[in-house]
């Protein structure tokens, strides 16, 4: 049986190596999902001010492409995989197998790739602080949403802000046999979830 804890709980090492756990059998599930062998190659987490979330991509009006899940279930929050948009295009090359550069636009096909890679990351993400934390967390829907920075982070960090001054951003760079292709992963709390102080 599983101790019901919360990251209020955990030491910020203990916090920390949660959530490499957690985004490493994300990665994972990727792989089983394309049927190809993806690895991380590194993976650096660091608290932020929430309110600096926008510079580190350049600031609130560069464009990006991002995949949003709300969290659901015992606690609320969202979850945002945010790339560059070459690095998007780039990333879905790489899931489909098909040489670099061949992605240009986010069509139909391209945003239902990235939405299946937010919905299988996050899943199996929230199955380990699920597991871990003996709460019941579930993603939403994923949304991929190509739009400037500030735009897609508005929402997000105006409700964390609400509640806590900083959160984890987790910068990861992926690696299959012939490429490697670098991402953002954002675990932001909102009002009522201990995750993540």
């Amino acid at each position: 049986m599983v101790e019901n804890l919360s990251m209020k709980t955990l030491t910020s090492d203990e916090q920390i190596e949660m959530l490499r756990t957690g985004v490493t059998n994300a990665v994972r599930g990727l792989s089983q999902m394309v049927g190809q062998d993806i690895k991380i190659a590194s993976i650096n987490l660091n608290k932020v001010q929430v309110k600096d979330i926008p510079e580190l991509f350049g600031g609130p009006q560069e464009m990006m492409v991002a995949v949003y899940l709300a969290i659901c279930g015992n606690t609320n929050g969202h979850m945002i995989a945010i790339y560059q948009p070459q690095t998007a295009f780039d990333l879905i090359d790489m899931l489909l197998g098909q040489p670099a550069g061949t992605t240009k636009e986010l069509s139909e096909m391209e945003r239902s790739v990235l939405g299946e890679v937010g919905n299988i990351m996050g899943s199996f993400f929230l199955n380990h602080l699920s597991n871990t934390t003996g709460n019941s967390l579930q993603p939403s829907p994923p949304a991929v949403l190509m739009d400037m920075a500030g735009a897609i982070l508005e929402v997000a960090t105006v409700s964390v802000m609400e509640q806590c001054d900083q959160t984890f951003v987790i910068e990861t760079i992926f690696e299959s046999s012939d490429r490697q292709v670098a991402g953002t992963f954002l675990v932001m709390p909102v009002p009522g979830m201990d995750v993540i102080q």
